[in-house]
């Protein structure tokens, strides 16, 4: 009995030496009071759920959220310093960095989630669209649905003179991207920037003309027929399903299967000068994204509940639930499952490898926003100075040696090079190898590649 009584206290002793050993290593929280940023979308979760499981407070953190009123402004208050960090679209660090737009340096050791946007198009658009779809013996629409399948309806719109609108929430969001990505793979030009012009609306040479809407706006912009479709994130989908106004036809996990999507910014002068601060927050935020898909996604009701409350996403919880819960609904009544439509740690989904950054900025490339070529190197150098997987790795390190999570949950560090391998589960089955950019943009018949400018 005394053996065990001894041993017991020496395991309690190491353990204590365990954890003051990592605390001595990353040290205390430079700044405790931390004010961050956010848009009303379900991918910002882990914020909430960081928040409201005491995982901000376990770091010595104590944070006030505070939701934002677009994209723009929540990067300016950032960059200012009025906020400490913020929920962002993923080609916002990079962006601001290679100076698309704004010109800040902004970093992210943090990766929020992998798919959770798609397309929808008004009932008007569906209905022209439909009679272009395969049908299924149950039916049903045959999915993923190209944008083959709405080049008839943009035509039509053409020879009756009049535009084809769309919505997408910022020109440096994945939604831009993925929008984009979709109409060009089905032959329709989504349009160019050509800032060297000092053109920036992206609406160059193109057959769907784009604009930005911010997410909680998008149903009512196409009630009132404002534009005809947008690219958003949940539960702004979802929401024209339950209103009755429009039909999400291609999910963003259909686009790219299993493509990053958000991150967590902070400005570089803000890491630089409260690094301690940064990995504990990486940390609160790792145990949330964990949390959200932890045991097959049996917390995402609650999920579901908290995300609801009017100081998060304030949608109604049938709404959020839609998608969050394992299913995602198309045309009124034709629900499918979805198990995957939101990942927040599975498949690595929080680790901020470079390869992520590197498709932001071939995109960036192709529609002009990038106006001149540039060689592999400049991406991959551009990818290194934005995304910190090293602030990521001390961040799960230590959760290993608390013991709050396992080294089974994260990718091997030894061996890991920020690269994923070559992908082609792309709705065009292109090839996508980060490794090789230049290569990468030179496969599409539309955008910009070598030399090319506008």
């Amino acid at each position: 009995m005394i053996t065990l009584k001894r041993n017991a206290v020496a395991l309690m002793v190491s353990a204590v030496l365990v954890s003051t050993a990592v605390q001595a290593q990353v040290g205390a929280p430079e700044k405790e009071e931390l004010k961050l940023g956010f848009i009303k979308l379900t991918d910002m979760a882990p914020l909430a759920v960081a928040y409201e499981k005491g995982y901000f407070e376990d770091e010595g953190l104590y944070v006030t959220l505070e939701a934002q009123a677009n994209w723009k402004v929540l990067l300016d208050r950032v960059i200012t310093g009025e906020l400490d960090g913020a929920h962002m679209l993923a080609g916002q660090p990079l962006g601001a960095t290679a100076g698309v737009g704004t010109k800040a340096d902004v970093v992210t050791a943090f990766s929020m989630d992998l798919n959770g946007n798609a397309t929808t198009v008004s009932n008007k658009v569906w209905e022209a669209m439909k009679v272009n779809v395969p049908m299924g013996a149950d039916g049903k629409p045959v999915h993923p649905i190209k944008a083959d399948a709405l080049k008839p309806v943009v035509q039509s719109y053409k020879d009756q003179g009049k535009p084809f609108n769309m919505g997408m929430v910022f020109p440096v969001s994945t939604h831009n991207y993925e929008l984009r990505y979709w109409l060009a793979a089905g032959g329709l030009n989504p349009g160019f920037y050509a800032p060297l012009k000092g053109d920036n609306t992206g609406q160059q040479q193109a057959d769907v003309l784009l604009s930005v809407t911010p997410p909680p706006q998008m149903p009512a912009t196409l009630e009132a027929g404002t534009i005809l479709g947008y690219s958003v994130g949940e539960p702004w989908n979802q929401a024209a399903v339950f209103k009755g106004i429009g039909v999400p036809v291609v999910t963003d996990a259909e686009i790219w299967h299993n493509n990053p999507e958000k991150v967590f910014g902070v400005a570089q002068s803000w890491a630089e000068k409260n690094p301690n601060t940064h990995i504990h927050l990486v940390k609160a935020l790792i145990r949330a994204a964990y949390w959200l898909d932890q045991d097959n996604n049996a917390n995402r009701q609650e999920a579901v509940n908290l995300l609801a409350k009017p100081e998060y996403v304030g949608a109604d919880a049938k709404v959020i639930a839609n998608s969050m819960t394992g299913t995602f609904e198309f045309e009124k009544g034709d629900k499918r499952p979805a198990a995957d439509f939101n990942i927040f740690f599975r498949h690595h989904a929080t680790y901020p490898y470079y390869s992520d950054a590197i498709w932001y900025l071939t995109q960036m490339r192709r529609w002009g926003q990038i106006p001149e070529a540039k060689p592999d190197n400049w991406y991959a150098d551009l990818a290194k100075k934005v995304y910190k997987p090293e602030v990521y790795r001390q961040a799960a390190e230590e959760l290993i040696a608390e013991g709050k999570m396992k080294a089974s949950d994260f990718p091997d560090f030894a061996k890991e090079t920020g690269y994923k391998a070559p992908d082609n589960k792309f709705i065009d089955g292109i090839t996508y190898d980060g490794h090789k950019p230049n290569d990468y943009l030179k496969q599409f018949p539309i955008g910009l590649k070598g030399d090319q400018k506008l």
